[in-house]
Formats: C-alpha cells, structure tokens, sequence
C-alpha cells in the first residue's frame, strides 16, 4: 500500500518558510520521498502502518496550508502512466544491447 502526499504550504513569510521546512524534514525522516515538487510518496505493508503514517503526519502538520492523503494499492500504483513532453537528456531509453559511441 502507498500513501501519496499531496500539499500546498505558504512560504511568504520568514516563520511560514521554516514551517515548510521543517515539515518537509519530518516528512522525509518518516520515510516519505519526493515524487514532484509538493507530492510524497510513501510504501506501507498494509493498511495499519499507513493509518500509523497519516496519524505521524497530523503530528508534523504545519498551522496553515493543505495537505491531502491518498492511499492507494501497490496494484494501482503500479498503474501510473508518465507523461512527458520531449525530454532532452543523455540517458539511454532503448533495450539495445549493442550502443556505438
């Protein structure tokens, strides 16, 4: 089971900045790792650890903002398609063995 995380902080403030930063921090020391920028992403065995999660996360949250939490079968998120435009980059995506340099 994953738990994605989805959230929307301000950040005007110097104590608003810090609130974010310190609830990214714990979001990460929880196991949650970056999947795009405001979106977490976390594996939990089964449906008790993610409920152990969420109630980990709602110690952490910040005063202000949203967060929202998805949970969603290893199944389902399996399923996730990625989109992307033309990505310009050196990293091979092809299955030859064979590559001429």
């Amino acid at each position: 089971m994953r738990l994605i995380l989805f959230f929307d902080l301000p950040v005007t403030s110097d104590s608003e900045r810090r609130a974010y930063t310190k609830f990214v921090k714990g979001l990460k020391k929880q196991g949650f790792y970056r999947l795009q920028y405001s979106v977490y992403i976390k594996l939990n065995m089964d449906d008790r650890a993610a409920q152990s999660s969420i109630k980990q996360v709602r110690e952490i949250l910040p005063n202000d903002g949203l967060v929202s939490i998805l949970k969603v079968t290893e199944k389902q998120f399996a399923s996730i398609e990625y989109l992307l435009g033309t990505p310009e980059t050196d990293v091979l995506t092809t299955d030859e063995r064979i590559v001429t340099l």
